[in-house]
Parts: C-alpha cells; structure tokens; sequence
C-alpha cells in the first residue's frame, strides 16, 4: 500500500514528499508531509464507488469547504482533476484536517458541556444544508440515495439488513415486521420531507477536533437523503447515556436554526438508522473485530424496532 501511495503523490507533484500510513478503515489513508504544508491522501477500497461518484463527493466538500464549513478541502492534480487511479485504487488528496477525533461510539471526548456541543452541531449540520441546498450542482453529479427504497427497499444500500445470518428466527420476523410498518410511514412523510444531500455517517470517529473547531470528515456514505437522518445518525449512539434526552434537546434546538424537528419523525428515522447497521457489518463478518460488531448491530436494531412498534404500529 505504501508504495501505491507514493506514486499517488507523486501524481499531484509530490515529489520526495514523505508519506505515512495515517489510518486503515473503509479507506486507506496516508499523512503526505510536503515543504507546502501536509495533504491526506486517500486509496479508496476497490469497488466501493464508481470514478463519477467519488468525483461528485469531491465536488461537493469544496463546496462545502468554500461556504466555511470546517471539512477537508479536494486537493487538484497539477493537470486538473480531483481523481487518479494506480493500479486498482482511486485516488484522491485532501487538506489535512488538524485535531483528533471526538472518540469511539458515544463518545465526545474533550468537548465539555456535551449539551452545548450537540446544539452547537445542530447549528452545523443545518449550515451544511443549507450550503448543500443553495449549490447549483452539475449535470453529471451522482450520489447513492438515503430514500425509501434505499433503507427499505428490496435492496437497501447497506444491504437486506433483515437476512442477517446472525439473526434468530424470532429476530428476523421482527425486523421484517417493523420493515413492513415502516414502509407505509415514510411513504407518507416523503412529499413534505426536508430532503437533500447529507453526510450520512457523522458519527463522533467522524468528527476532528482541534481547539474550538470541530471538522467533519468521511464523506464516503454522503448522497441523498432525508436530513433527519444525519441528526438520527449522531444521536443512535448516544440512546443509552444517561443525558441523552438534554443531547436530543440540544442538537434539535441547534438544529432550529433551520427548521423544527418534529419528534415522531425523528423517532422513525432512529429506527431506520439502526435498521441499516446488520445490512452493512453483514459483508464484513470476516474482519476483526466483526463478531462484536455485528452483535451490537442486530441488538440495537431489535430494541429500536421493538420500540417503535410499541409506540407508533402497535404492540409487537
């Protein structure tokens, strides 16, 4: 990977740079130092995107960069282009992002009042978009869609989440039951519903913090999608901490700045938020830590549907 990576950089005139393994997830990212400052650069994994997605992802964080939103800035090729392949890699280079992350699942780490972040990201989640909304998008742009078909349909973007091998055969009656009921309740909402592009994934791994600033990165799973998704998509993993009902408050009160958040809708997108998570760690059983993940996945998402059932389709 390393040696894939140096001829990356040296395709953006990186010339002698040094480059260092900086983190292994979905992407493989490497720290570019250069006389001009450091990059990231990124090795995408295999398959994951066609060359026309990535390219509109890129097009839309410096946009989003320009509007003042604290994201990675696309770095262009000397010739022009955000992209490159190398061997069986896209490629792309970044601004570096300074900070650390705010931590694992459920964690805010270094942030002081959580309650006082959380309104605070609010605010930014609803900046991001309205920069995403006021940008007139080329005609070439494309982007995976968060719509009904996507988390409910026949094939959802993170997989049939309800034909996880793991699930017990009482499991998976639930999950298709609260599939089912789930259907007809976003079909209703979809024509009055905020829709547009979203992040997707802002998770607290996804978040940089340096100082005052916090950076939103990772926008591999960004497209289309219902807005209250992004705000149930941080607070998913935050339901068990003892002040998560003041963090819902308080991201939903930053979040007014652009509009009010009705809270059944919010609890239908949860729901579905944690529906997506056994689709996705499905394809990956064989990696570390997989057995783990994929437990946590299935209990939450059997929690959430018993809990949605039992106040919005009835007693399971």
């Amino acid at each position: 990977m390393l040696e894939i990576a140096q001829e990356a950089a040296r395709l953006w005139g990186f010339d002698g740079a040094r480059v260092r393994l900086a983190a292994r997830r979905e992407n493989v990212v490497f720290r570019v130092a250069t006389g001009a400052g450091d990059f990231a650069l990124r090795l995408h994994r295999p398959g994951y995107r066609s060359d026309d997605e990535l390219a509109s992802e890129l097009d839309w964080m410096h946009v989003l960069a320009a509007g003042g939103l604290d994201v990675p800035d696309p770095v262009a090729r000397p010739e022009g282009g955000y992209l490159a392949t190398v061997g069986e890699h896209q490629v792309d280079v970044l601004s570096w992002v300074p900070g650390a992350p705010l931590g694992r699942a459920g964690e805010l780490a270094g942030v002081g009042d959580r309650a006082v972040f959380c309104r605070r990201l609010g605010a930014v989640m609803a900046r991001m978009h309205d920069i995403s909304d006021a940008w007139e998008r080329p005609a070439a742009f494309t982007r995976p869609a968060w719509d009904r078909d996507g988390l409910l349909g026949e094939a959802p973007l993170w997989g049939r989440f309800w034909e996880h091998p793991h699930l017990k055969p009482a499991e998976r009656v639930l999950l298709e039951r609260v599939r089912a009921a789930a259907g007809p309740v976003l079909a209703r909402l979809e024509a009055g519903a905020d829709y547009g592009l979203i992040h997707a994934d802002l998770l607290s791994e996804n978040m940089l913090r340096d100082g005052d600033r916090v950076f939103l990165i990772d926008f591999d799973d960004g497209g289309w999608g219902f807005r209250d998704f992004d705000l149930a998509t941080f607070l998913l993993r935050f339901e068990d901490a003892p002040d998560y009902p003041e963090l819902r408050r308080a991201l939903c009160e930053g979040y007014a700045v652009r509009r009010q958040v009705r809270q059944d809708e919010l609890d239908l997108f949860l729901l579905l938020r944690a529906l997506t998570y056994p689709g996705w760690i499905a394809d990956r059983l064989g990696e570390p830590g997989a057995a783990e993940r994929s437990q946590r996945a299935v209990a939450t998402a059997t929690r959430s549907a018993w809990r949605w059932l039992e106040t919005y389709g009835g007693t399971p």
